[in-house]
């Protein structure tokens, strides 16, 4: 059995500011450590319930966070972008399930540290009419590959926003949100033995037969401006529907973020 674990960092215990996630000072360096170590009680727990092989992806930022030289050694990284798959990276491998770790909850929502895949440029994303954040997108893209989403971390905005998409996965909550960076944490350690069971546990049980999005897939995106859209709007394919607002199509949902990725990186320019 291969497991792919996909990690970011906003959900991790004990990260609650920005400064937290941007690489350059001593607080990202301490997240970075704690993100490494909640990958690593995923992995072990992965490998303690059955799995033979564990692929780690690191989804924040560039996709460099996390330190290969303290990951356990069973375990493969997948690092740096750009990738076809994004977070989801790792499953082109053949994977039989998906943990996500150190999850968020999706933009204006009052989850730590919320947004959905570009924070700068991107306010809202619906999927056939379904508002999503990162891990409804991603695991929705996991569904159409045939890979369930099994495990999943986060506060418990994330969890409450999440768990309808994914019924048959078992959720850690890390933290308990009381704004955008504030809230009550369970400590590093703590949750680390959480994730851990949690991971070994849902392996005992069948793997679920994951639940596919119609196709083709319809996605709106509202930007954070119209400045944003005028620029999105270039895009063949992309279409204005208000001032700040864009819908697109795709024949999968692979389709649908790649779009999305392409515009999030469009937005640098913008900077």
């Amino acid at each position: 059995m291969k497991i792919l674990i996909s990690v970011d960092i906003e959900g991790v215990a004990g990260v609650f500011h920005a400064e937290q996630t941007r690489a350059g000072n001593t607080e990202y360096e301490r997240a970075r450590r704690l993100m490494t170590a909640e990958a690593n009680a995923a992995i072990r727990g992965a490998f303690d319930g059955g799995a033979t092989s564990v692929l780690v992806n690191d989804s924040h930022g560039g996709f460099r966070n996390l330190l290969p030289d303290v990951l356990d050694p069973r375990a493969q990284a997948v690092l740096g972008k750009p990738r076809v798959l994004g977070m989801m990276g790792g499953l082109e491998q053949g994977c039989d399930g998906v943990f996500m770790v150190g999850y968020h909850a999706r933009s204006q929502s009052r989850g730590v540290l919320a947004h959905t895949i570009n924070s700068f440029a991107f306010a809202r994303i619906w999927l056939n009419d379904q508002e999503l954040g990162e891990a409804g997108l991603y695991g929705a893209l996991a569904a159409e590959l045939g890979v369930p989403v099994l495990l999943a971390s986060g506060d418990d905005v994330f969890k409450a926003e999440t768990e309808t998409q994914f019924p048959q996965a078992r959720f850690v909550v890390t933290k308990t949100a009381q704004g955008h960076a504030s809230g009550v944490s369970l400590s590093p350690e703590a949750a680390c033995a959480a994730i851990e069971l949690a991971a070994r546990e849902v392996l005992a049980a069948a793997l679920p037969v994951p639940q596919r999005t119609p196709l083709p897939a319809r996605c709106r995106l509202q930007t954070q401006g119209p400045g944003f859209a005028d620029l999105f709007a270039v895009l063949p394919g992309v279409e204005r529907l208000d001032g700040v607002t864009l819908g697109f199509s795709g024949q999968t949902v692979q389709d649908v973020v790649r779009t999305l990725n392409s515009l999030s990186a469009m937005s640098a320019m913008l900077r």
